[in-house]
């Protein structure tokens, strides 16, 4: 089985979650649609990373569940999945501490993670508004990277795919 692995990045407020949230829907839902099996790697830092994991949880009922996972990456060990364990196992599929990072300093745990996810994926998404910032220096490390980067915050109709014709088969 073929698995396409798509991560997600984003700032940690949204400035229009509604707009974003449709936008995602139809982009999860495509990928559904399209890819033999999908791997959604996520973090939980932010309101992007919350309304992603909302959105492809939904998206798995709606559109087809067996052939997907919602894998959460955390950097390294965080209190709130020490004290929560059994809840996060429920939510998502799987949840994976990141070697490369959970052994590091926390100031720098999370960029190492989210490299980790970039240098993982066929397709990172994104939702990035200005020029500073982790998300900002994650989608910069995606583009030296070479890796297929959409930008929901500023790419115009993108849902389709239409701009990747390898990843819309």
């Amino acid at each position: 089985m073929e698995t396409f692995t798509v991560s997600f990045f984003g700032h940690r407020l949204l400035s229009d979650s509604f707009y974003t949230e449709r936008r995602l829907e139809k982009l999860v839902s495509r990928l559904l649609q399209k890819k033999e099996y999908v791997e959604f790697l996520v973090g939980r830092n932010g309101d992007f990373d919350i309304l992603v994991s909302s959105v492809v949880q939904r998206a798995k009922h709606k559109v087809r569940c067996d052939n997907s996972a919602l894998v959460l990456v955390l950097p390294y060990a965080t209190a709130e999945f020490v004290n929560n364990e059994n809840y996060f196992n429920e939510f998502y599929d799987e949840v994976e501490i990141c070697p490369a990072s959970s052994g590091t300093h926390f100031k720098t745990a999370i960029q190492l993670r989210n490299m980790n996810m970039v240098d993982r994926s066929d397709l990172v998404i994104f939702y990035v508004e200005r020029g500073s910032g982790g998300a900002y220096r994650t989608l910069k490390y995606a583009q030296k990277q070479k890796r297929k980067v959409l930008n929901l915050a500023v790419d115009p109709q993108t849902e389709d795919l239409s701009n990747f014709p390898d990843i819309s088969k």
